[in-house]
């Protein structure tokens, strides 16, 4: 997918209802089953089988394919009606014109609640594969025969690359799928060959384009409790932080044909089950639209440190990442240039205090030589030079390295990318070892709420320790310093938890950027720290993290991120 023309940034780039969506097994008794919205207390279950819940008769009628109108909300009785009142009643109950009478709504529940409930206990990424084919199905108008998979989706598939074990599993999923379809719903279902080398392309089309559809939920947190339930004396206030929640996986015919990036330029995000991509920076005609891929283990907790992000992996995971998840050698700007993140994101520093440079590991050396090939200089791309030459944040970490003579970068491991000198990294891999026993600590602690001063005095050694280890922008120590803000929370001591949550920040801002979304994140942390302690840089923390959301989002920020409504009005009397 490439843009055509010059697309300013933020702009609402596309936007698509999915072909087929099913809700994930843990979210069943929270979520409504079409929409994925939260169940109120008076959830509707389905007519048929009373297993799916919905949060509303529309939901219900939708997933079962019945078409629905409403009244519009103001009728007028006037004299111009027709004489005939029985045709004048059946005309405003029906709904008039709110009905589209073409539209057509194939039932995506029907199928599954007939007999046995084996939607249940058959995984999520199969039964999403029953539903794509039933509705594959219905759109031919029979039932007898699969239709050709790949003439219906035009999606890539990955069969062939897939180790010999998952290509076993699909095999016996696929027969199971089949049968399941045959004996619930569909008798004259043809149980061949074709049938079931149908469903397996199927599978391993979903296996690599579907989607997990994600929504945000606000956490909060209080100070610690007595044993009666009660909130300590020691300042307690209430905090907050963003939460994003897997609800349900996708297949979007056209959102699958964007390509990844771990430098993305747009983001996509989900207002009920309805796929929204929108660009964060400007984006110049005639280049590639590219968002960054999550990984499709359904089991797995859904965050932002899922995504293969530069500034969230270094280079090795996020190849290996992609390698495994999708079968394909990232070849991304993030995973072919030099860049500041991949340098410091794991380095060390150097043994000079008073230098600014990282040292690398033998792993990290090899990741970025192979992003230039340094043993053929003569090969690397003019541009490229040029690019990496200019970037002021590589200077800053390794200025020696940008080897002028040769204008090509140049790494060793346990060398100093600025000075040269030589650092130990054997000792220091072992030191920050053992300063992490106590960071974990620190952070089961908080987990359990069970926090003691002697907890909180070794971790703070600790990331003394890490500090004076590891490079300053390395992504350990702004992890080791969210674990104090959030156990600094906990104690009611949000001064102390301020500071932490900006020292934490200031590092991802280098990891990141400054306007990334993860940045507007941690955020919403020290926003909600800010305001519990009546503080006036609240107001400058809610305009950042505003004016990120809206790079991300757009005029649907409040709608994705309610707790902006909240900041809003909290920090109206700072203003």
């Amino acid at each position: 997918m490439t843009s055509e023309y010059d697309i300013p940034q933020a702009s609402l780039i596309h936007s698509e209802e999915p072909y087929a969506a099913i809700i994930l097994k843990h979210s069943r008794e929270s979520h409504c089953h079409y929409c994925f919205s939260v169940l109120p207390a008076d959830a509707v279950p389905c007519m048929s089988c009373s297993i799916p819940m919905y949060c509303s008769q529309n939901c219900q009628l939708q997933a079962s394919g019945q078409t629905y109108g409403k009244c519009p909300s103001n009728i007028y009785i006037n004299g111009n009606h027709s004489n005939n009142l029985e045709e004048y009643v059946m005309e405003i109950t029906s709904g008039g014109d709110v009905v589209d009478q073409k539209l057509e709504f194939i039932p995506e529940h029907k199928h599954e609640c007939q007999g046995v409930n084996w939607p249940a206990v058959l995984p999520t990424d199969i039964v999403l594969a029953g539903r794509v084919v039933m509705k594959s199905m219905a759109q031919k108008g029979h039932f007898k025969e699969i239709p050709n998979i790949l003439e219906t989706l035009g999606l890539s598939q990955c069969y062939s690359k897939m180790p010999s074990e998952s290509k076993l599993e699909l095999h016996l999923y696929s027969i199971v799928l089949l049968f399941c379809l045959k004996f619930s719903y569909c008798s004259e279902l043809l149980t061949n060959e074709f049938s079931i080398s149908q469903i397996i392309i199927l599978l391993s089309q979903i296996r690599v384009n579907s989607m997990r559809i994600v929504h945000m939920k606000s956490s909060d947190v209080f100070g610690l409790q007595d044993q009666f339930g009660k909130l300590l004396p020691s300042e307690p206030a209430l905090t907050s932080s963003m939460e994003q929640v897997r609800v349900g996986q996708a297949i979007y015919k056209t959102g699958c044909l964007f390509n990844h990036s771990c430098l993305p330029n747009i983001h996509a995000y989900f207002l009920s089950r309805t796929l929204l991509i929108r660009t964060t920076e400007f984006v110049a005609a005639g280049c590639p639209l590219e968002f960054s891929y999550g990984p499709q283990a359904v089991s797995a907790p859904y965050c932002l440190s899922d995504l293969p992000y530069v500034g969230q992996w270094d280079c090795k995971d996020r190849l290996k990442f992609l390698q495994d998840e999708y079968f394909f050698q990232c070849k991304c700007a993030g995973c072919s240039e030099v860049n500041a993140s991949d340098l410091v994101i794991n380095g060390f520093c150097c043994i000079d205090p008073n230098c600014s440079g990282v040292v690398l590991n033998s792993h990290a050396v090899y990741c970025e030589n192979q992003k230039l090939k340094i043993s053929e200089p003569s090969s690397i791309n003019p541009l490229l030079q040029v690019r990496m030459l200019n970037d002021v944040n590589v200077k800053k970490v390794a200025h020696l390295s940008l080897g002028k003579k040769n204008n090509w970068f140049h790494i060793k491991s346990g060398y100093c990318l600025e000075c040269d000198s030589y650092h130990d990294l054997e000792s220091s891999i072992e030191a920050a070892n053992k300063a992490w026993i106590h960071i974990r600590r620190l952070r089961d602690s908080t987990v359990s709420r069970e926090i003691d001063t002697a907890t909180i005095s070794d971790a703070l050694r600790s990331l003394g320790l890490l500090r004076s280890t590891l490079h300053a922008y390395n992504k350990g120590v702004a992890e080791a310093e969210d674990n104090l803000a959030q156990a600094f929370c906990l104690l009611g001591d949000l001064k102390s938890a301020q500071n932490h949550c900006r020292a934490s920040i200031k590092i991802l801002e280098k990891l990141y950027g400054p306007s990334h979304i993860v940045i507007g994140h941690e955020l919403v942390k020290l926003s909600s720290i800010e305001q519990a302690l009546d503080n006036c840089s609240a107001v400058d923390s809610i305009k950042q993290l505003r004016s990120i959301f809206s790079q991300y989002y757009g005029s649907h920020a409040d709608a994705v991120f309610p707790y902006l409504k909240f900041l809003n009005k909290e920090s109206c009397s700072h203003t």
